[in-house]
């Protein structure tokens, strides 16, 4: 093949040496038609091929590719075959021996040729506070020492390219709309519309074109706070490509290495400073940073409603007969004289709440495993203060003592060498009851105060917890915690302590009485 450096010393020969083309031909040794192809053009020769390059190893399996890349079509977006899946198939089904970079090389070639990824975009501006885009990605986390895969709720505005992030146990519909009350109060408003795909937690069914059948809470909630909404078209995500990005710079920035938290609150604390921190950046062919941007956008939002969205779920559930009522397969304690009545379960993302539509029965941290006891002993107490043998098997015990202070054990341990059995169960039931009214950690020095005194009596300990509670009260307000828990623990309290009779007095004065009766 005749190269560039040839073409210029052919085309110097004829034109600046005025050489004929048999002596070139002569000098050069290059065929006649070489030379006058190499006059006729100055470019850099290219090379095409006169037959088809022969492919040993794709050959085969050209047409299958090409038929699996056709059907792909027809599926859903993000159920489509990706090259290594094509290669992994080839291998399973055909026994494929080609690597898997040759697969990918055909697959790209074909693609183009398809037309599959080769859509050109036009460039869009926005106005300040019109617009934002909402969607939620995945990511993996630590809560309280478990890893957990995380629903990442991301909204982004149009404008300043200010974005906001959350995460979330699950895309339920109150975790879609809490992302949304968070993200309005981050930023201070509400945007006039937010673009979604077609999510189930805002669409019931996709009607032609961009009319959708939405979900009636999501209208009630869009109603609450006056934006509009806008659905893109099936399969079609690059019309939220910003907060597409977002998902996955989040998702690379805030998430690496995995974040450990003890709480989900403590994690979105975490995420919510992340944010605040992107106002300092400015993105190529911005004037300004994020957060002079967003400055602007501020002024142009919605203003937000004096109450926020209650972002829950309510259902109407009956407790049966072990105090439970059941949500999403789970079981979720409430107080015994609830039992087999009529109540309602609100569901927020984070905690389940128990009503009866008057007050609040019980709280619960939502479960999002299956076919678990979420168990508040404190609802189990007045059963086991008319039933205490059933103290040693019951499962709410069995699950605080776990966690509860070793004082409790010490304490009970106590009452049993003064009382029977039944007797110290049911005092100590009547203690672990003041934890309706008063802290685990007044208690707790309550009970090693008791055990000091040798006061083995409710009423006895609850005069500590009192005392205690009145001395915490008394400290004084600039002292940190620790100093008050220093000076509750200093403070003298004195309680008398109990004494207890011996069983053979009440025996003689029995059979003094008989005496006298006699006589």
């Amino acid at each position: 093949m005749i190269t560039v450096e040839n073409k210029e010393e052919i085309r110097r020969a004829y034109y600046i040496q005025g050489k004929s083309i048999r002596q070139i031909r002569r000098e050069t040794g290059h065929h006649r038609r070489t030379i006058r192809k190499a006059l006729g053009d100055g470019m850099k020769p290219e090379y095409q091929r006169r037959k088809a390059h022969s492919r040993p190893v794709m050959g085969p399996v050209e047409a299958i590719i090409d038929q699996w890349l056709e059907k792909d079509k027809t599926q859903p977006p993000k159920q489509r075959h990706t090259a290594k899946r094509i290669h992994e198939r080839l291998k399973e089904e055909y026994g494929f021996g080609g690597a898997e970079p040759t697969v990918r090389y055909y697959v790209a070639q074909r693609r183009r040729e398809l037309g599959d990824g080769n859509d050109v975009f036009i460039p869009l501006s926005y106005a300040p506070g019109q617009m934002a885009q909402v969607d939620f990605g995945e990511g993996e986390v630590i809560i309280s020492g478990e890893q957990l895969t995380a629903q990442i709720f991301c909204l982004r505005m149009c404008y300043s390219k200010q974005a906001f992030v959350m995460a979330l146990p699950s895309q339920s519909q109150e975790s879609f709309f809490e992302g949304h009350v968070r993200a309005f109060d981050f930023l201070g408003g509400v945007p006039r519309q937010l673009v979604y795909d077609n999510l189930k937690t805002a669409v019931n069914k996709v009607l032609k074109g961009r009319d959708r059948e939405e979900q009636v809470s999501f209208i009630a909630f869009r109603s609450h706070y006056l934006f509009e909404s806008r659905f893109c078209n099936v399969a079609q995500a690059h019309e939220k490509g910003l907060v597409e990005g977002l998902v996955g710079y989040s998702r690379r920035n805030f998430l690496v290495p995995i974040p450990e938290q003890d709480t989900w609150d403590d994690l979105n604390s975490y995420l919510w400073e992340k944010c605040k921190a992107e106002g300092s950046r400015r993105l190529r062919g911005m004037q300004m940073t994020i957060g002079e941007a967003l400055a602007l956008e501020q002024q142009q939002l919605l203003p937000l409603p004096s109450k926020p969205f209650p972002c829950c779920r309510l259902h109407p559930v009956q407790a049966n007969g072990f105090g439970m009522v059941t949500f999403q397969t789970n079981r979720y304690s409430v107080p015994a004289h609830c039992a087999h009545e009529a109540i309602w379960l609100r569901a927020f993302s984070d905690r389940v709440e128990i009503t009866n539509g008057r007050k609040v029965l019980a709280v619960h941290t939502r479960c999002y495993g299956r076919e678990q006891d979420i168990l508040n002993p404190l609802h189990y107490l007045p059963l086991l203060e008319r039933r205490p043998g059933a103290w040693d098997h019951a499962k709410p015990i069995q699950q605080w003592r776990q966690s509860w202070p070793a004082v409790y054990d010490r304490y009970l341990a106590a009452l049993k060498e003064h009382l029977t059995a039944s007797q110290a169960t049911r005092e100590f039931v009547r203690i672990l009851r003041l934890h309706e009214d008063y802290s685990e950690a007044i208690i707790t020095q309550a009970l090693e105060k008791a055990l000091e005194c040798h006061c083995y009596s409710v009423d006895g300990v609850k005069q500590l917890v009192m005392g205690l509670k009145e001395s915490l009260e008394k400290a004084s307000p600039c002292d940190t915690p620790e100093m008050a828990e220093a000076s509750i623990a200093m403070s003298a309290v004195s309680v008398e302590p109990v004494v207890w009779p011996e069983v053979g007095q009440f025996d003689r004065l029995l059979q003094r009485n008989a005496e006298g009766s006699e006589s």
